[in-house]
This record gives structure tokens, C-alpha cells and sequence, in this order.
């Protein structure tokens, strides 16, 4: 189907849909470059900040203009809620375990819908609330059997990074602009945070090459997209697509390290597959747009 004959509500959907692939693939990138947490941080948040600003120059260059990086102070607003979010994901993953991550963070299209609800008045379609049930019912089967106590602070990070990701697509929504870059740019604030930690932590990282690549390609492309979203979709419906980390990134750990994919996290994961892949053909139906 060309791009031309899409309607903007199915680009949001196919944009948001590449950008959560991108991001299934952070966690087991962080996990190849085996690391300490701020060392970690720091040198994906400066390759991202180095992506953005030679993009930011070529396009300069070849077009004599460029989008602006942070577009006022909504851009700013912006930028500091995904800085936060990458912040607070960061210590989850090294503060409890996967599980309590994946679950914790699927809440995010929930905290999305509510947010939108109170301050847009923005009521989800019956699409949207079905989709998502179905997704934190399949979440839920996932991790259910592998909660663990005793990680407070992490859970609590887990929390924090989906509310403020949650936050940053609401107010993009209510702004209406082009955020593309601001979760970028933003990588300045996590770097910071990063090297500063650092020096007084030791900077380690076993294989460097790992991170490098996730921060000059994988995490720019992956926010670059579901910042995006939310000019095309609710809040809500672009959280959603956060959901595919939850499900492809267990698969991703298994190929790459043979950690075989639990009975739960094989129904769960087809749960939530079926869920996405039921919302968007049913947008293209209701939009009237072949399916092929």
C-alpha cells in the first residue's frame, strides 16, 4: 500500500508499530554490552545526542534548513519527560528483574488513556479499550508467575519510566507539533546524569560495540518514530506499541543467548501479537483502506 494512499491515522499506526520494534531490541543490547548502569547510560545517551546533531547538520546542508531540535518551551516540556523516562528505565532494568519490568511498563497505554481522558477529553475508542485489555491480559500471563519480591526501587523506576513516557505522549498530543527530535536532544540530560555518576562508580563496559550501535541507530530511530505517534494517534493507542518490547525482546534474549521462552511468555506474547495486529486491521477497515 504507498504511503499516499494511507490515511494519518494508519501512518501513526505503521510508524509507531516500526519505532516498538526498534525499541524491542534495547534491552538485549544493553544486556551484549554487560556493563555498570551509568556507563551504560551515558555512552548510548551521547551516541544518540551524536546522531541527532549530525542529522540536524545534514539537513541543514542539503535543504538550508532544518526542523527545529526543541521547539519552544513545549519542546522543552517534552524532552524532559523522555530523559526522565530513559532515566528511570535504565535503573529498573538494573535494579529488578525483567519481569517486573515488563509488566510495570505495560501499563503505559493505560496511564496514556487516563491522562488523555482527565486533560484532553479524549475518550479512547471501544477499538483502543479492547486492544488494550487484551494486551495487559496477555502482559499479565507473561510476567504472572514471575514477580518477585523485594526490588522496590526498581519496580517503583519501572513505574516512574512508563508514567512519564505516558506524559510525554499526552502533551505531545495536546501540542500538535513535531517532537521528532526533542526525545533525542534529550539524551543530553541522561548523558549528564550518566557521566557524572560515573566518575564516581567506575566506567565499565565489557563490549562496547553493542551500546555504540544501540545508540547511534537502534534507540534514535526507535524514539525518533513513537515521538512521532502522537500526531497521527492518541496518546493511548501509541503506548500500545511500547508493548511490543514486552513481547519481543524475551524472544531477541533467547536467540541470543539461548534463554528458552517460557509457556507463559509464548501465550502471552501471542496474546498481545493478535491484539495489535486485530486493532490495526480494524482501523484499515473502519478507514476504508484495502488490505493489500
Amino acid at each position: 500500500m504507498p504511503p499516499s494512499s494511507m490515511s494519518p491515522h494508519m501512518k501513526g499506526v505503521l510508524l509507531t508499530f516500526l519505532g516498538g520494534l526498534a525499541l524491542s531490541f534495547d534491552i538485549p543490547l544493553v544486556r551484549l554490552a554487560d556493563g555498570n548502569v551509568w556507563a551504560i547510560l551515558a555512552t548510548r545517551s551521547i551516541c544518540t545526542l551524536l546522531v541527532v546533531l549530525a542529522a540536524w547538520i545534514i539537513l541543514r546542508r542539503i535543504y538550508g534548513k532544518a526542523p527545529v531540535l526543541v521547539p519552544g518551551w513545549p519542546g522543552v516540556i517534552v524532552a524532559v519527560f523522555y530523559a526522565l523516562g530513559t532515566v528511570f528505565f535504565m535503573l529498573s532494568v538494573f535494579n529488578t528483574t525483567s519481569a517486573n519490568v515488563a509488566f510495570i511498563l505495560a501499563f503505559n497505554p493505560m496511564f496514556g488513556a487516563l491522562l488523555s481522558w482527565i486533560f484532553l477529553r479524549e475518550r479512547p475508542r471501544t477499538a483502543t479499550f479492547v486492544a488494550m485489555g487484551a494486551m495487559t491480559i496477555g502482559v499479565l500471563i507473561i510476567v504472572g508467575s514471575g514477580l518477585e519480591s523485594g526490588h522496590l526501587f526498581g519496580d517503583l523506576m519501572a513505574a516512574m519510566s512508563a508514567f512519564v513516557t505516558a506524559c510525554a505522549l499526552t502533551y505531545s498530543r495536546a501540542a500538535g507539533r513535531d517532537f521528532g527530535f526533542a526525545p533525542l536532544v534529550a539524551a543530553f540530560i541522561p548523558a549528564s546524569i550518566g557521566i557524572l555518576a560515573a566518575a564516581g562508580t567506575g566506567f565499565y563496559i565489557a563490549d562496547p560495540f553493542w551500546i555504540i550501535f544501540n545508540g547511534l541507530f537502534v534507540t534514535p530511530f526507535a524514539f525518533w518514530a513513537l515521538a512521532l505517534g502522537p500526531r497521527y494517534l492518541s496518546a493511548a493507542e501509541t503506548g500500545m506499541f511500547y508493548l511490543l518490547e514486552t513481547v519481543l525482546a524475551p524472544v531477541w534474549v533467547w536467540l541470543v543467548f539461548s534463554e528458552n521462552p517460557s509457556t507463559a511468555t509464548l501465550v502471552g506474547g501471542a496474546i498481545i501479537l493478535i491484539a495489535l495486529v486485530w486493532h490495526s486491521t480494524h482501523t484499515m477497515r473502519r478507514d476504508k483502506i484495502p488490505l493489500h
